[in-house]
């Protein structure tokens, strides 16, 4: 299978060194800005060809799918873009920043019947995935999701440390992460959902504080903390509180409520969530299938987010 991958930054990277170990693919394209930088990232990957157009890669002969590890604001356009010429796309979260880019994703797709999937990786890491399958075999159900999002960003930069030219977001990004988890894990539908916001930075014009509260149909409870603030560990980290013991996630680990760890190392093929994400979008094009994390499958919690962005928008404004 013949792909193009545009976005030769930290997280397209992440994404190139999973495709190497999935058989039967080729990424023939990188697509990416300033044309030199590509061309040394298309070079460090053995990668034959470095364009700066996505149109031009979505041309090359061949080409069946694109994954878009592009910047935030554009990846709707872009996912559509792929669409339209006809190629299966996978978009790094978040698949939009408003509402209405989601919806429109989504109508396009079906239009299309094309496989658009949506980077969501919590669903594929194997620490998360061992938590759902408890759910699923009736052992385990979730009273309390407690997250908690942290990172220290004065800065535009990327995971890699290096300047970038989009804001990050703790609602449209960070938070879409946990809020789609919740819901695919619970099986059920936000149907109450509140946030608060702190300042906003004076030069990257977002809040650098958030908390976040969800009630799930029959009763679970997510809090989810976010902040830009913290001086300390940084990432994303999952207390599951259920009826039947407390597990933390961390990224692909696992401990109990005890700190003790849980081997899951059995859960998949490989203990590399972005790789389990990469080969679920490649054998459902493959399948000619609906992936998990398809756009209209993550749409719920894009809309969780948009009514957590009007309330937001009516809270006041600190200085």
């Amino acid at each position: 299978m013949k792909i193009i991958l545009a976005g030769p930054g930290a997280f397209g990277k992440k994404h190139l060194d999973g495709l190497k170990n999935i058989e039967g693919v080729e990424v023939v394209v990188l697509v990416g800005q300033p044309l030199e930088l590509t061309q040394a990232v298309a070079v460090q990957y053995g990668i034959p060809h470095a364009m700066t157009d996505l149109g031009q890669a979505l041309a090359h002969p061949g080409v069946e799918a694109a994954i878009l590890a592009t910047p935030t604001p554009i990846h709707a356009a872009q996912a559509m873009q792929c669409l339209r010429a006809g190629v299966h796309v996978e978009v790094e979260i978040p698949l939009a920043d408003k509402w209405s880019d989601a919806q429109d994703v989504v109508d396009l797709q079906q239009e299309t019947g094309l496989v658009c999937m949506v980077g969501h990786t919590r669903r594929f890491n194997p620490s998360h995935q061992w938590v759902y399958k408890k759910i699923q075999a009736g052992e385990l159900k979730i009273q309390q999701l407690d997250a908690q999002t942290y990172f220290f960003r004065r800065k535009n930069i990327n995971a890699a440390g290096e300047p970038r030219t989009w804001t990050d977001h703790l609602l449209w990004h960070h938070a879409a992460h946990t809020i789609d988890l919740f819901q695919y894990q619970t099986g059920e539908r936000v149907v109450r959902a509140n946030a608060i916001q702190g300042p906003m930075h004076p030069e990257l014009g977002i809040a650098m504080d958030m908390s976040i509260q969800l009630l799930s149909q029959s009763g679970s409870v997510c809090t989810l903390s976010l902040s830009f603030n913290n001086n300390g560990p940084l990432g994303t980290f999952f207390r599951y509180i259920c009826n039947n013991g407390t597990y933390i996630a961390r990224y692909d680990d696992l401990v109990n409520g005890k700190e003790e760890a849980i081997d899951v190392s059995q859960v998949d093929v490989s203990m590399n969530g972005i790789e389990l994400q990469d080969r679920e979008f490649i054998s459902s094009v493959r399948e000619g299938r609906e992936p998990r994390a398809s756009v209209a499958n993550v749409l719920p919690a894009y809309q969780v987010m948009h009514e957590l962005e009007q309330q937001l928008n009516t809270q006041p404004t600190f200085s």
